[in-house]
Parts: C-alpha cells; sequence; structure tokens
C-alpha cells in the first residue's frame, strides 16, 4: 500500500534497483501518481526525477521536458524541501532537457536557443560554472553546423565543473569532433582513457566502443576492432537508450564484410524499432540500419528475408524503402527546423561508404543469419596476387588447357574445367570436330569426373564415389580403359579416414594395379592415370597404418613401405616431380605420426625444394602445411608459425580453392598460443572459425571446437567481454547445438558461466549454470555435479537469490556424499560464509556464516577420517581466513585478529620448508588482514607495522612479487596515520 510518504520512497528504491525498461518506466508513472497525493515536496520530487530517468534511459527522452517543467516549478516553491541528491539533480538534468530538445525537429531552433539561456542563467545565479552551458552549445552548433569551431573552443577552454558531463562522455565527445576533421588517429587518441577503462560511467565505454569501430577499420587496426565490437555490442544490444550505438555496430558489420552478423544484430534488436521517442537517435538508427541493408540490396539480395519493424514480413527491397522514406523524411525536418543541410548531408555520408577491407573480418563468433550469404564474395574483390591462366575462345583449345592444367595438378585447371561445363551445357553447344579433343563422349566423361571432384571437396562423400563411377562407365563407353580404371580405382578409397567403418578392400587395389600394369603396357593407359592407380594403394597403405599406430604389425608396415616405395619409383621412371614429391609426403606423415619428427621435416623440406627445381610451385602449399604440422608436433612452435604463414600466403596466390585454410588457421593459432603471441593467435583462430562455418553444418563440431579455443586465448588476455561473446555465439538459441558433443556443449556453457562471473552479471550466469545442470543432470559423473552445484551456489548468492543458492548448496552436499570433492565444497562454504555477512545481511548473519564455517571444518575432519583425498593445509587455512572476515565484519576484531593469525600460521608452517609460493602468497594475504585488523580496528599501528615489516621480507625472500608490494604500501599508509 502506497498510503504514507515512507512507502512511496521506499518502492521508489525499489524501482530504482530494477533495469530500466518498460516495467521500471511503468511503476515510475504510477509512483508519481502516488507521490501526489502528498504534500510532501521531497516525496513528490524523488518521483518526478525517478520518472525523468525511467523516460531518458528507455528511448522517451522527448517526455522529459515535461517532467522536468513540474520539478522546476517544485523547486521554485520549496527548494529547501529537496534532498542534496536531488538538488544537484535538478541542475544536472537541465542538460537532459537541452539534449532532448535539439534532438527533436518539432522543436523550434529558437526555442532550444532560449533553454540554453535559462541553463546559463539559472548556473548563474546558483554560483555554478558555465562549462556545462558552453558544452551545450558545442552540441548545439555541432548538430546544426553552424559556428562549430568556435563553440568547440569555447567549451574545451573552460576548467571542468561539478556540473560538467562526466569525463568519459566529455571524452567522447571530444573524439566525435575529431572525427567530424576527419582525424581518425586523434580521435582514437582522444579515446584512450575510456576504451581502456580508465575512465567509465553508466554508459562508458559501451557508447565510445561504437564511436570508434570504423575509425579503427580504416586504420587498419582490425585486432582492436574485432575486439570492440565483440566487447561493445553486448552491452548495448536491446537497449532503448543505446539506438545510435546499436546502429553503429550494425554498420560496422556491414563495412567489415559482417553482412549475416550484421543481420544477425538486426533480428536481435528488432524491437528497437517501435522506440519512437527520441527522433535524433532514431535517425541514427535507421541510418545505421540501411548501410547493411542497401548493401545487401546492391549485392542482388533484394528478396532476401530479413527482420524490420514489428507486424508485417520484410525482405531487403521492401525494408530499404520503408528505411529511406522515413529516415530522408526526419532529416529534412531536422535541417528545415534547423535551416542548413547538415543532418542530411551527415545521412548521405554514411550511406556513401563502400565496404572498407577487400574480404570480411573474421570475428571469432558464429553468425546463422542468411547461411545463403556465409559463400557470398566479399563486396571488395581482393588485388590478385598473381596473373591467372586466360581462359582461350577457342573450345577446343580450352579443353586441352585444361587438361594440361589438371595433369600439372595446377589450380588454374578447376577454373578452366567450370568454364568447359558451362560452354558444353549451353542450349546451342556443338561438340567440335577436333582429333586431339576427342570424341563427345569422352568429354562428357571427363565432366562427370569433375562434378565428382567437387563433391568430394565439399566432403560429401558418397556423391563424390557415385560420381567416379559414373565417369568409369562413361570412359568404358567412350573406348578409353585407362582412364576408366584410375576412375574406378580411386572409388575404392574416397572413403578411407572420412566415412566411419571404410576399410580398404586390398584384393580389388591389388587387382586393379596388376590391370593398371597391364593396360599401360598396351598404351591404353597414360604414365599419370597408372601413376594415380599406385597412389590409391600408397594413400590406402598409409591409411591402414595410421589406424593401427602405434603399433602396427610387420605385415602393415611391409604393406605401406612396398606401396609407398613402388609409387616413388614409378614416378621417379616416368618422370612425374608432383607425383614423386607427394609419395614422399606420405613418408613423411608417417614419421611424425610416429615420433620421428626431425626425420620427417628434414623430408618435406627435401620435397619443397625438389617442386621448386621441377617449377611447380603450387604444390608447396600443401607440403608446408604439413611441414608446420611436424614442427608444431616437434616442439618448433616459432618455426611453424613461420612456416603456416607461407602456407597460407602461397595457397592464396595460386587461388587454391581445395586447400584446407580452416585447419591450417586453427594450427597456426595453436603455434601462436605456444610462443605467447596471443593477439595471432587470436587472428588465426577468429578465421579459423569463419572457414569452418563456410564449410556447412557438417564441420559445426570442428567450428565449435575453435571457438572455445579462442574463448580460452581471450579469457587468459583478460578480455572476458570478447570471450563470453563468443562463446554466446557458439550457445546462441537460434544456432543449433544438435550436432555438438554433449561434452562440448558441457564445457561452453561452464565457460560462458565462469565468463560472465567474470564480468560481475550474476543473474545470466546463474541461468547458464542452470542450463549447465539440466545439460548433466543424467551423467554418472557426479565430480561434475558437485562442481556445477558449487559454483552455482555461489553465483546464485553473489546474483542475491540466497534461497536457490542454498538448493544449489543442498545439491552440492548430495553430489559429495556420493563423490567426494572435499576442497570444492570446502571452499563453497568458505565463499558463502563470508558473502552472507558482506552481502545477504550484515553482522546479523554471522552464526549462519560460522555455521557454514564449522561444516567446512567438519569436511576436512571427515575427509581425514575416511582417507578422502583433501588438502588440509589449504582447508584449514582457508576456514581461519574466512572466520577472521566474518569476525571483523560483526566488529569482533580480537577474535578476528586471532583467527588471521591462526591461518599465517597454518600457511606458514606450509610454506617454510620449500617456499612454496602458493602457501606463501597466501600467508602474505592473511598478513595484510591481521594487519588492516590490528592497526585499523584495534588502533594498534606500531604492531601492525612490526607484523608487516617481517612478512615483507618473508614475502622477498620466498620470491614473491606483487605481495611485497601490496603489504608496503599498506604499511605506509599505516605508518603515516
Amino acid at each position: 500500500m502506497l498510503d504514507t510518504p515512507g512507502a512511496v520512497m521506499a518502492a521508489l528504491r525499489e524501482n530504482d534497483a530494477r533495469p530500466y525498461g518498460r516495467t521500471r518506466t511503468v511503476t515510475a508513472e504510477e509512483l508519481v501518481d502516488a507521490a501526489e497525493q502528498f504534500e510532501d515536496t521531497e516525496v513528490r520530487s524523488m518521483a518526478l526525477l525517478e520518472l525523468m530517468e525511467a523516460y531518458e534511459y528507455d528511448g522517451e527522452s522527448n517526455k522529459s521536458p515535461v517532467v522536468f517543467a513540474r520539478i522546476l516549478k517544485l523547486w521554485d516553491q520549496d527548494p529547501d524541501g529537496f534532498g542534496d541528491w536531488a538538488a544537484q539533480q535538478v541542475f544536472w538534468r537541465f542538460k537532459w532537457v537541452a539534449g532532448s530538445l535539439r534532438d527533436n525537429p518539432d522543436v523550434p531552433l529558437p526555442a532550444v536557443e532560449r533553454w540554453l539561456t535559462e541553463l546559463r542563467d539559472r548556473y548563474r545565479a546558483a554560483g555554478h560554472g558555465l562549462q556545462p552551458y558552453y558544452a551545450q552549445r558545442y552540441h548545439l552548433a555541432r548538430h546544426t553546423g553552424v559556428g562549430v569551431q568556435d563553440a568547440y573552443e569555447l567549451w574545451t577552454a573552460r576548467p571542468r565543473t561539478e556540473l560538467s558531463n562526466c569525463h568519459a562522455c566529455e571524452t567522447r565527445a571530444r573524439a566525435r569532433h575529431f572525427l567530424d576533421l576527419g582525424e581518425d588517429a586523434r580521435a582514437l587518441e582522444t579515446l584512450v582513457p575510456v576504451l581502456s577503462g580508465r575512465s567509465s560511467c553508466a554508459e562508458e565505454p559501451c557508447l565510445s566502443q561504437s564511436v570508434a569501430l570504423l575509425p579503427l577499420l580504416r586504420l587498419g587496426r582490425l585486432d582492436e576492432a574485432r575486439s570492440t565490437h565483440l566487447a561493445g555490442y553486448r552491452a548495448a544490444r536491446g537497449k532503448a537508450s543505446m539506438l545510435a550505438a546499436v546502429a553503429r555496430h550494425i554498420e560496422f558489420c556491414a563495412l567489415s564484410g559482417n553482412e549475416p552478423r550484421g543481420l544477425e544484430l538486426l533480428a536481435e534488436n528488432r524491437d528497437l524499432f517501435a522506440v519512437t521517442g527520441e527522433p535524433g537517435a532514431r535517425l541514427d538508427f535507421l541510418t545505421g540500419v540501411e548501410v547493411l541493408i542497401a548493401a545487401l540490396a546492391a549485392a542482388g539480395h533484394g528478396e532476401l528475408a530479413v527482420s524490420g519493424p514489428a507486424g508485417r514480413g520484410w525482405t531487403v527491397d521492401t525494408l530499404l524503402a520503408h528505411l529511406r522514406t522515413e529516415a530522408d523524411a526526419l532529416a529534412a525536418r531536422f535541417d528545415a527546423r534547423n535551416g542548413t543541410d547538415t543532418v542530411g548531408a551527415a545521412r548521405r555520408a554514411r550511406l556513401a561508404v563502400r565496404p572498407l577491407l577487400a574480404e570480411p573480418l573474421a570475428l571469432g563468433v558464429r553468425a546463422v543469419a542468411a547461411p545463403e550469404l556465409a559463400g557470398a564474395a566479399p563486396a571488395v574483390a581482393p588485388a590478385p596476387r598473381r596473373t591467372v591462366e586466360a581462359v582461350p575462345e577457342d573450345f577446343a583449345a580450352l579443353v586441352l588447357r585444361a587438361r594440361e592444367l589438371e595433369l600439372l595438378g595446377h589450380p588454374d585447371g578447376d577454373r578452366l574445367w567450370k568454364r568447359v561445363s558451362e560452354r558444353a551445357a549451353a542450349a546451342d553447344f556443338t561438340h567440335p570436330e577436333h582429333a586431339e579433343l576427342g570424341g563427345p563422349e569422352r568429354l562428357r566423361a571427363e565432366l562427370a569426373e569433375q562434378r565428382a571432384h567437387e563433391a568430394l571437396q565439399r566432403d560429401d562423400h558418397a556423391e563424390g564415389a557415385a560420381g567416379l563411377l559414373a565417369a568409369a562407365e562413361l570412359f568404358e563407353r567412350a573406348g578409353l580403359p585407362g582412364p576408366a580404371l584410375m576412375v574406378r580405382t580411386r572409388t575404392l578409397i574416397v572413403e578411407l579416414g572420412e566415412v566411419e567403418g571404410a576399410v580398404a578392400d586390398w584384393p580389388a587395389l591389388d587387382a586393379a594395379s596388376a590391370r593398371a600394369e597391364e593396360l599401360h603396357a598396351m598404351g591404353d593407359m597414360t604414365d599419370d592415370d597408372r601413376l594415380i592407380v599406385l597412389q590409391s594403394l600408397a594413400y590406402a597403405a598409409h591409411h591402414d597404418l595410421v589406424e593401427a599406430l602405434p603399433e602396427p604389425s610387420a605385415g602393415t608396415t611391409a604393406r605401406f613401405e612396398a606401396a609407398v616405395g613402388g609409387y616413388r619409383r614409378a614416378a621417379v621412371e616416368l618422370g612425374s616431380a608432383r607425383r614423386a614429391a607427394t609419395s614422399r609426403q606420405y613418408l613423411a606423415d608417417a614419421a611424425a605420426r610416429q615420433g620421428r619428427s626431425a626425420e620427417a621435416a628434414a623430408e618435406l623440406r627435401e620435397v619443397l625444394a625438389q617442386l621448386e627445381a621441377a617449377e611447380l610451385p603450387w604444390h608447396t602449399p600443401r607440403v608446408l602445411g604439413l611441414l608446420g604440422q611436424v614442427l608444431l608436433q616437434g616442439g618448433e612452435p616459432g618455426e611453424a608459425v613461420e612456416v603456416f604463414h607461407r602456407a597460407l600466403a602461397e595457397a592464396v596466390r595460386w587461388g587454391d580453392d581445395a586447400y584446407p585454410y580452416a585447419p591450417t588457421y586453427m594450427l597456426l593459432g595453436h603455434a601462436a598460443m605456444q610462443v605467447e603471441d596471443f593477439g595471432g593467435a587470436v587472428r588465426a583462430l577468429s578465421e579459423a572459425a569463419a572457414r569452418f562455418d563456410r564449410l556447412g553444418d557438417g564441420v559445426v563440431e570442428d567450428a565449435a571446437r575453435v571457438r572455445l579455443q579462442l574463448a580460452d586465448v581471450l579469457r587468459g588476455t583478460g578480455r572476458d567481454a570478447d570471450a563470453v561473446a563468443v562463446l554466446e555465439s557458439v550457445l546462441d538459441a537460434s544456432a543449433s547445438t544438435a550436432g555438438l558433443d554433449a561434452r562440448m556443449v558441457a564445457q561452453a556453457r561452464l565457460d560462458l558461466a565462469r565468463g560472465l562471473v567474470e564480468l560481475e552479471e550474476y543473474r545470466d550466469a546463474a541461468e547458464e549454470y542452470l542450463r549447465l545442470a539440466e545439460l548433466v543432470a543424467d551423467w554418472e559423473d557426479q565430480e561434475t555435479h558437485t562442481m556445477v552445484a558449487c559454483e552455482a551456489a555461489l553465483t546464485l548468492a553473489r546474483a542475491g537469490s540466497w534461497d536457490a543458492a542454498e538448493a544449489a548448496l543442498g545439491r552440492a552436499r548430495e553430489a559429495h556424499e556420493e563423490a567426494p570433492q572435499v576442497d570444492q565444497l570446502a571452499s563453497t562454504l568458505r565463499e558463502l560464509a563470508q558473502l552472507t555477512v558482506c552481502e545477504r545481511g550484515g553482522p546479523e548473519w554471522l552464526d549462519a556464516a560460522l555455521a557454514l564455517l564449522a561444516e567446512a571444518d567438519a569436511l576436512g575432519e571427515a575427509a581425514e577420517r575416511r582417507g578422502q583425498q583433501y588438502t588440509a593445509w589449504y582447508l584449514r587455512g582457508g576456514s581461519h581466513y574466512a572466520r577472521a572476515r566474518c569476525l571483523a565484519v560483526a566488529d569482533r576484531f580480537e577474535e578476528a585478529l586471532a583467527e588471521a593469525e591462526r591461518a599465517v600460521e597454518v600457511y606458514g608452517e606450509q610454506g617454510e620448508p620449500a617456499g612454496a609460493p602458493q602457501p606463501e602468497s597466501l600467508r602474505a594475504e592473511s598478513v595484510r588482514l591481521a594487519a588492516l585488523i590490528e592497526g585499523g580496528d584495534l588502533d594498534r599501528p606500531k604492531a601492525a607495522v612490526q607484523r608487516l615489516t617481517a612478512a615483507i621480507a618473508r614475502a622477498e625472500a620466498a620470491g614473491l612479487t606483487e605481495a611485497p608490494r601490496v603489504l608496503a604500501e599498506l604499511r605506509g599508509r599505516i605508518a603515516g596515520d
């Protein structure tokens, strides 16, 4: 019941704890009505200030001026009725109203000017500095385009006051001024304090991150652009007060070649189309979305279904027309009001920007929207690295050149065969009479073989095998037994290592080899077709050897050596450097798999030299890729990084579309991690994930695995928000996890939950733990149940959900009985004890906290009796330390000091023999706590300083670096006091 001023104030405090949104806004409106029943200026002013704040952060700032007029009337009638905070807010929110009036084209410009004059006069009369006034004058000048530089100098030349916008927001405004001048580098330098986290507020660094996106792209600082997008978008998504920021992230996706990601962001923020209470921000939103939609329309995707305003379906074309109509009209209203074309010109300039990168920037996150765009070429084609093979106009010359390039294994061969297929499929095609070309039957067989190759490159082995058999039949009909046998032999190996349960059919392979020898001797099989048959045997033998590792039988080894040796000898005899190099790759791979890395690396280096000497450089990428793997396996990650880079560069140079880019980028990421080049690892793993995505559903687990590795790297380098964004994309509700191993999904959920905890997003983390608990509920692994329940209990407690936390703790106790996890459960009890007194209810909860610590001690005692594995010193020392903190919160300082000293003693006993770092660090922390209690709460500074001096010496002797510094700083503060 809101029948007393106190009840209304309590309801206002409760509403203030709610997130911004419709619920908070409606409640604020109701509380204003409730406050009006009292002649109490404080209650009425607080209710109106709460409503104004709700409007400001729920996309309805156009309603703020009316509310503020009521506040100002109360202020003028009874300023003494305002509390200190409310009185300060009256002057602060003059600026909110200035922004609301400026960003509404229905408010005449003279009215905006009058309000700024009112702001100036009120500030001056109250004795406040005028820097905030000049800041508002600058914002209006920037909006209208009149006198911008003068206004900027008048603002920035004045010292900040207590009513100035926060440092972070003013920093962003300065940076945007430099961006308007085309000074990207200077703008980004200005933003450093905000982007680095040194300066922040409720809206920062989120808004500054969105502003930095395109400058980072333009300057080629792509790693920073990726990170800024991942971290910044999470903070902006779905928020009505972040319309412009969301739009900039969508625009960034369009201009970085990530259109599918942009469409996903658009779908996630579809509700923002309904936010109409901030016309200026809405224009920003519509324009940012239009950048994406216009790019899709220009690329020919006009019929693609996309998300738009609720109430109907939208395609790219229909949404583009809607956006242009509304945004053009809105910009025109602003310009008409302002008497300039600044707003419209800024909109047109944004829409004129073309994609900023030659190739899509790999972001590391999975985008599942519009899968038809996944394989689309970037809007700007990358510059060619070499001159590609010209396409002959004459059809016979085209086919003959395609055959020549195929014989050499040249990547341009595939492109020419595609052109042959297109020309042959034309309605008016007539097969030319040409002796060397052969008849139409042969061409049909060759084209069938090419289609089979394409299926195999897509990992469609069933279609590939069927296609090869069809090609073999066509070769037979054409009277070409050699190619028919070669193609048929290849069908015997296409599933080896690719399809579970596939085994080599050695009788058929041996028969094919014998028949090939006969046909070759009769002149009915070319040298290369004969070598392909031998390569098929070598491939099968290599497969069998790999399957039998680590201890292959003598027969398996002998067959491998015979098959590969025969293939190599024949290649040398027939003068095929290409096939000879391939045979040596089998030997190198086998040596590497058997631990003979040096031998394998030497073999591969000789192969590279052989290919270069034979002028077959387009074959080097795969050899380099294998060499990189060997070096990585052999403990030479630094050299592996260089080799992988060479492999990828050469593959791109030669246009080898069949090259395994995704696995190579993944291995490059692993190598970069090992040499602690974490930036390189993030780039490589992000690219690997994007490449796996393009390969389709067949490799969804590979893509997810790479993203888990990427998230590990990001988290390990302190980029928790980036890591969380990557993990969320793996587990996104719109992305099916059906193809993923359950343990992989569980690991992703666990990593995500822990990442959210690091970001202090405890409610979301708790939801992830609950999903994880549901996922593992049927697992027999009780240790997992204990871990999940323990971590969930702590997260729920931090989120303030104490009943749920206690339920999770109960599940942890039950799981512990089945599979004891003494250290983890005891640690959870200690953390819960400290949260109980520090966050749940203060000193009155001390008994409950001490009971939890007693339970932790009992766990250790029971483990001792039962012979269970646990770390006794860690458990006992941790309990003493936690008990000291709880007692100190309850003002029982003597007891707290005694417990801290017991912790010091326990950790010291463990650390003394070998100076073990972990117990010594914990001992130093316990000394720090004891000194705080002793020197501060008990007012014994001399004893505390002595304690700290001894601890500093011991920590330095133990080789610690951070602990001595922390203890010395504390000693200085206590001694100074």
